[in-house]
């Protein structure tokens, strides 16, 4: 259930018989020809599929990221490190002060990693209070439904091809784009970005059919729910 949908008293109510929660982290930041919020859609999707059985609820998306390799991408925008981190601690802050004791945030981005060194620092500051960081996409299954379909698979690609990351009237690319060198690509500044990267795919086909995603989306959504019902202290 969404945060978004509940009021104050309803929230109380809830913490009278449990304490866990989920807080998606996102990004708004250029995914090729799909939406600039990809990150954040996925990773409260997945939170909202997985939590909704449980009855947990799910706080709203922090839609805002660590991205700077994409400031030459209209539309992407990106957090410092130090804002970012500030701003984690001070909603595990609030969550933690009114009641919820077991948190997990699940993250679709990978510049939002620091969020879960924060998070070991910040439960030595709280005991009592337990956080699980989940990077959805590549967490151990679900990164081996990936691969087991195609290989080939990075940021912007068809990996991230959801039928709610699409965008109407666009129609992808058929070909399948060659890997981009990472390391090549984290040396270059944001104008340098955008110049070898084109498009924003890091490669790997633009699409697949959508039982290969849903296959992928059922793993995520079931790994996730595991980490919310099991390995709390």
């Amino acid at each position: 259930m969404k945060i978004a949908e509940m009021n104050w008293s309803q929230v109380e109510a809830y913490l009278k018989r449990d304490d866990r929660a989920v807080l998606p982290l996102g990004s708004t930041e250029q995914h090729a020809g799909l939406s600039l919020s990809v990150d954040s859609i996925l990773s409260e999707k997945v939170a909202l599929d997985a939590a909704e059985p449980l009855g947990v609820p799910v706080f709203p998306v922090l839609a805002y990221g660590i991205t700077p390799y994409f400031l030459d991408y209209p539309g992407s925008i990106s957090l410092r490190n130090a804002t970012y981190i500030a701003i984690i601690r001070d909603i595990l802050d609030g969550m933690a002060r009114q009641g919820f004791k077991r948190i997990l945030i699940c993250n679709g981005h990978g510049g939002n990693n620091p969020a879960g060194s924060l998070a070991i620092e910040w439960m030595a500051d709280n005991p009592g209070v337990q956080v699980k960081f989940h990077n959805w996409w590549n967490a151990p299954k679900t990164f081996a439904k990936v691969q087991e379909i195609d290989s080939v698979a990075s940021h912007a690609s068809w990996m991230e091809n959801f039928a709610w990351t699409r965008l109407p009237g666009v129609t992808q690319p058929t070909q399948r784009k060659p890997m981009i060198d990472l390391a090549y690509m984290r040396v270059l500044d944001p104008a340098g970005v955008r110049k070898y990267l084109g498009d924003g795919n890091f490669g790997g086909h633009y699409e697949r059919p959508d039982t290969d995603m849903q296959a992928i989306w059922d793993v995520a959504v079931a790994e996730t729910r595991a980490l919310l019902e099991e390995g709390w202290a």
